[in-house]
């Protein structure tokens, strides 16, 4: 991904979340991806796709069960 792609990609994330605590970071193991942090939190990996000359961002957020909140059983 170059680095218009990521600013790019980085502002629509922004825009789109109303939240400009979201920042996109290299990763330096991998071409072609990148991470997506809220604030100091991963949260994922975009990846970039151009395959038959279609290019496409594709975001990837692995939810944990144990990240997720309790919910009140039936009737309460």
């Amino acid at each position: 991904m170059t680095d218009e792609e990521q600013a790019r990609v980085q502002k629509y994330l922004r825009e789109k979340f109303s939240n400009t605590d979201i920042t996109l970071r290299e990763r330096p193991q991998a071409d072609g991806s990148v991470e997506v942090y809220i604030g100091e939190e991963f949260v994922g990996i975009i990846y970039k796709d151009d395959e038959d000359g279609d290019v496409s961002f594709d975001f990837n957020m692995s939810i944990l069960e144990f990240d997720l909140p309790d919910m009140p059983g039936p009737g309460g």
